[in-house]
């Protein structure tokens, strides 16, 4: 299993960074106005947006070769929680494509969300 490439300093994430669960609740309208509400899911989806600055030419080129590795979000690998330390083994990628930016020499900047996959 492959893991989420870290930067030179050894960070996975630079600030501002965010994470968020996410739930998903149904909700079934019935035509005396009642509702019924029921979740979709067992339990939350983690999900981190990795926001990278000032990133030299080889994390750049790490972080490209990771993605197509993956094949967007085809692939999965394993995740550390840069807030906590806790390490997620069935992560993947939201998105097929990512922004990723050559600025200037030994400057560029890129945005990846991952998200935690359910069982």
């Amino acid at each position: 299993m492959s893991t989420f490439p870290l930067l030179k300093t050894g960070a996975v994430a630079q600030y501002p960074a965010g994470r968020a669960l996410e739930y998903s609740t149904s909700v079934l309208h019935f035509v005396d106005g009642r509702e019924q509400r029921f979740r979709e899911w067992a339990g939350a989806t983690r999900r981190w947006v990795i926001r990278l600055e000032l990133l030299d030419e080889g994390e750049l080129a790490a972080l490209e070769a990771f993605h197509a590795a993956r094949q967007g979000r085809l692939g999965t690998f394993s995740f550390t929680d840069p807030w906590d330390g806790t390490t997620y083994p069935d992560c993947s990628l939201e998105t097929d494509s990512f922004a990723l930016e050559y600025q200037d020499l030994m400057r560029g900047r890129a945005k990846l969300v991952v998200r935690a996959n359910r069982d």
